[in-house]
């Protein structure tokens, strides 16, 4: 990642005045506005801010992936904004659950209480299933496609999940008359066992309350990892959702929510 700014570009969602704020920060391939749904169902009792993190969404790319350089990049825009005057909640997933956790023990400051959602401080396993992803991203002619529906056409000969398919073709955007990829693929794609490990962060710790939210039906959350993250996050709790696989917030909503509520101190809906 050169040193040339780089801008985030982020959502504000509920009123506000109201306290507390709760960051949120996606994975690979996704962009803030995933969040919405959850963030609404926060309200009134705490505002959100949606981020789109670095060569997603509409904030700008980078030359290189990097979780340190990320992390700094989020703890700067909230430090000018958000967190100001006091602390945030954070929570991320995925890849976004390990800016959270990187920006928690280099800024401990800006974090109140942090949420990790199906990920572990560990490198990520394989990575094939998303390089698949990104190769198939990467392999739609652009030049051929009028609208959306034949971008989906093309994808479903290599994606049958109609709801996979969904979530990727977000990052397709039209310009003029043809169309574009909003996110930086060819980075991610570069450096994409860099996305899938986890950097060094010396004898940093974090000790503050931290929700560890697993879905019950994905394994990137497993045994072998826990003593690293208490290490790393002695005030740990770890949760399991029934029936959602890695994206646990947009397979099951209202578990999400009720177990963030609950953690985050924000009462009932």
């Amino acid at each position: 990642m050169s040193d040339a700014p780089v801008t985030l570009h982020t959502t504000t969602v509920g009123d506000d005045d109201a306290v507390p704020t709760v960051v949120f920060l996606h994975g690979l391939f996704g962009q803030g506005r995933n969040f919405t749904q959850i963030a609404k169902a926060l309200t009134p009792q705490a505002r959100s801010l949606l981020v789109d993190l670095p060569d997603h969404g509409r904030s700008g790319w980078t030359e290189r992936f990097d979780y340190t350089r990320v992390a700094d990049l989020v703890a700067a825009e909230l430090r000018e904004g958000v967190a100001a005057e006091r602390p945030v909640h954070v929570v991320g997933h995925s890849m976004g659950g390990k800016v959270a956790m990187v920006l928690a023990l280099r800024h401990p400051d800006l974090v109140d209480r942090l949420v990790v959602a199906d990920i572990a401080p560990a490198a990520g396993g394989s990575t094939g299933e998303f390089a698949y992803l990104l190769d198939s991203l990467a392999a739609l002619d652009l030049e051929s496609i009028a609208r959306r529906s034949d971008a989906d056409e093309q994808l479903a000969e290599r994606v049958d999940d109609a709801r996979v398919r969904g979530f990727l073709l977000q990052n397709l955007r039209a310009d003029g008359d043809a169309f574009r990829w909003q996110a930086n693929l060819a980075l991610l794609r570069r450096d994409l066992a860099q996305i899938g490990d986890f950097p060094d962060v010396g004898d940093a710790t974090f000790d503050h309350p931290v929700l560890w939210v697993a879905g019950d039906r994905s394994d990137y959350i497993r045994d072998e990892h826990d003593p690293v993250m208490r290490g790393l996050f002695p005030r740990t709790t770890l949760v399991t959702i029934k029936g959602a696989g890695h994206w646990v917030h947009s397979e099951q909503p209202e578990a999400f929510v009720s177990t963030l509520r609950t953690f985050l101190g924000l009462g009932e809906g």
